[in-house]
């Protein structure tokens, strides 16, 4: 009689011990391998888009202490908060959220995910997907100012295949701006290698945050990308901003999105990337979304639009 009272007990052990160690595994497994040159922040903010098949999240956060103030731009999700996007847990726009946004080298992404509040709010959902222009169609004289305070228009550049994109000073992200602002000095440092091709080309970079950027500010970044300071006279390389509503027209053409937020009553920007080639034209031959372009896909385009000059 005691052999089997004792029997289902120690069944019922044994396999209270294979769970726990089952799940241990399953803990060891989920745990990433830290890097010792990544550096996290504390992130707070409200989901504006939620893009799964992407696994990004465009967030308006708050200021990030010690990286960068408050915006509106998507973030990559690591595999581990990958739940976000499953259902019944799965964040939607107007939820506030807290996260580890991670920083390594090139790259960032959000771990630690915390929905701090649910909203049926839907009022600050972003416009649906915006594709923007497509090669061959003209791109509009936008007015803006640049970095000596000098209104410039779009068709000043006809002649020359133009190389746009759009930067904000203050992004610290190594994949968003600070990437872009990269890749156009390793262009203009290429191009500068082939004479002909230099002198049939130009570069812009605008910023959409106009109360910041100014002149003054925009002068100091260019320059320290150039390598010239104070010696840049930024001859190829242009840096512009303009009013809000300026900015606002030339970023709706190549398909950047704004949103009312309805909590602060204010229009933002969501900060996503866009890298167009005009060409002498004035019409578009290319728009590059995202950040996966390189530097020499960039120098093949400008080659064809200018005639393919050696």
């Amino acid at each position: 009689m005691q052999t089997k009272k004792t029997l289902p007990l120690v069944l019922i052990a044994f396999s209270v011990l294979i769970v726990l160690n089952f799940s241990g595994c399953q803990s060891q497994r989920r745990e990433r391998v830290r890097s010792p040159t990544e550096k996290s922040y504390d992130l707070k903010g409200k989901v504006v888009l939620v893009e799964k098949d992407k696994h990004l999240l465009t967030v308006a956060h708050e200021d990030i202490k010690d990286y960068m103030p408050g915006m509106t731009m998507p973030f990559a999700v690591g595999e581990e908060s990958a739940w976000v996007f499953e259902s019944p847990h799965a964040v939607a726009p107007g939820d506030q959220i807290a996260a580890a946004l991670i920083v390594d080298g090139a790259k960032s992404w959000l771990e630690d995910i915390v929905i701090t509040s649910e909203s049926s709010d839907t009022a600050t959902t972003a416009a649906g997907e915006v594709t923007g222009p497509k090669p061959g169609e003209e791109v509009p004289d936008y007015r803006l100012i640049n970095q000596a305070r000098k209104a410039i228009r779009v068709h000043d550049y006809k002649g020359k295949a133009l190389l746009l994109t759009f930067i904000y000073t203050r992004c610290q992200d190594p994949g968003q701006c600070t990437l872009m602002s990269s890749n156009f000095a390793t262009i203009d440092q290429e191009l500068q290698k082939q004479s002909g091709l230099y002198q049939k080309t130009h570069l812009l970079s605008i910023s959409f945050d106009s109360d910041y950027d100014t002149p003054k500010v925009l002068r100091s970044y260019g320059a320290a990308y150039t390598g010239k300071y104070s010696d840049e006279n930024f001859a190829h390389w242009e840096f512009a901003s303009g009013s809000a509503d300026e900015v606002k027209g030339i970023a709706q053409f190549f398909g950047m999105r704004y949103y009312q937020d309805s909590s602060s009553g204010k229009e933002q920007v969501i900060h996503s990337l866009r890298t167009a080639v005009i060409g002498p034209d004035g019409k578009i031959v290319k728009v590059y979304r995202g950040n996966e372009w390189k530097p020499d896909e960039i120098m093949k385009d400008l080659q064809t639009a200018v005639g393919n000059i050696n």
